[in-house]
């Protein structure tokens, strides 16, 4: 099916940006929004299902600067442990 939709310029452009910002043609980025909405009562029910949510809401991989999320994860555990050391 083919839907023709006449978009505020506003919305256009951050779909747009999102699109790019995700590496994604803005066609598959609208098509990833319009088939992700899910109902208010649904929730994940499992771990896979968690994932699956974060990856379609783009958290997961949405922190391209942190080469190393272990190393990462450590060092913000080690500056919590000493935060009130002083």
């Amino acid at each position: 099916m083919t839907l023709t939709l006449d978009l505020p310029k506003d919305l256009e452009h951050r779909l747009n940006a999102e699109a790019m910002r995700l590496g994604v043609p803005i066609e598959k980025y609208a098509l990833r929004l319009l088939g992700d909405v899910q109902e208010p009562d649904q929730q994940p029910a499992n771990g896979a299902e968690l994932v699956a949510f974060w990856h379609r809401e783009g958290v997961i991989g949405s922190r391209s600067d942190i080469e190393d999320s272990q190393a990462h994860a450590r060092r913000i555990r080690h500056r919590a442990e000493r935060r009130n050391a002083g």
